[in-house]
């Protein structure tokens, strides 16, 4: 009589971090879908100088003999940031990041559209950030939309939707960017659209002029885990890299006529991309506002 085979709870334990580990492993090794259409050929890189300026931190900051390529660091005394010398009511803005692997939790590498500098406590943002983990974590891509300071009110009404990437974002280059068209916000990595937010009402929709920053700074308080994980400076500096600077909006005062890139061939998005951007979210989705049950819906009406 053969003997019953008893798995021990251990074994179910160990078992169960084989399947988790290999469903990581197989999605950031899983080809992306093409879109079919690539908003980011559509503009050229420029020199970081044509566009933008140092904002803060210039003592963290190494800018490459050509002006293509932008190292941003943070440590104990400080982080880093940058900001474009015009600002905009519309436009494509893009930018290629790599970030540091390893211990980085609180670290947040960001890209983003905002005018917080003119409307102090009532401003709009547009986000992509890209939150520090812990070792056998992966990095979270967070974007999100601040419109008439809702980022400035308590609580905070954010509009946030996080990824866990289909690729390692500290391995190599990807290139990030924002498309905002007056009716409509197209977040897209490597020119796979993740994210479309819509105006639906104008309340929910930033239309005033921003200009486009980014930076490198100390997130403890909420961007790994919740602010479970804090920035360990054991590790620093945390530096991260971006080139391939990509700019093309309409400036505030240009004529009527002027007008973004377009999201896809026709205008918005094509069935190709749209298809690509269903891809994206059901395999690397891992939070969206819109389905958080804790949320005020009064908030949100968009949802």
């Amino acid at each position: 009589m053969a003997m019953m085979q008893i798995r021990r709870p251990h074994d179910a334990i160990s078992h169960l971090m084989v399947i988790v580990v290999g469903a990581v492993i197989l999605l950031q090794g899983e080809a992306q879908p093409s879109p079919g259409y690539y908003p980011s050929s559509k503009v050229s890189s420029t020199p970081f100088s044509q566009w933008y300026s140092t904002l803060w931190g210039p003592q963290h900051q190494s800018l490459s003999p050509d002006q293509t390529a932008l190292t941003l660091w943070m440590d104990r005394s400080s982080g880093s940031g940058f900001k474009s010398k015009r600002s905009y009511r519309n436009g494509y803005f893009g930018v290629s990041m790599k970030v540091q692997p390893g211990y980085t939790a609180g670290v947040n590498t960001a890209f983003y559209l905002s005018n917080n500098e003119v409307y102090p406590g009532y401003h709009d943002e547009i986000d992509v950030e890209l939150l520090g983990t812990v070792p056998g974590e992966p990095y979270t891509l967070q974007t999100n939309v601040y419109v008439r300071g809702t980022g400035d009110a308590h609580p905070i009404v954010g509009r946030e939707m996080r990824f866990h990437l289909w690729f390692d974002p500290a391995a190599a280059f990807h290139h990030y960017a924002v498309l905002w068209n007056p009716d409509e916000i197209v977040f897209l990595v490597d020119d796979v659209p993740v994210r479309r937010y819509q105006k639906k009402v104008e309340a929910t929709f930033p239309e005033r002029e921003m200009w486009a920053y980014g930076s490198v700074w100390d997130a403890s308080d909420w961007a790994t885990d919740g602010g479970r994980y804090r920035s360990d400076y054991r590790y620093q500096p945390f530096v991260s890299g971006f080139k391939d600077f990509k700019v093309a909006g309409c400036e505030v005062g240009a004529p009527a006529s002027c007008r973004p890139v377009p999201a896809g061939p026709g205008g918005g998005l094509s069935a190709q991309q749209s298809a690509a951007m269903s891809w994206a979210q059901q395999r690397a989705m891992v939070y969206y506002y819109c389905q958080d049950g804790s949320k005020d819906r009064s908030n949100y009406p968009e949802c």
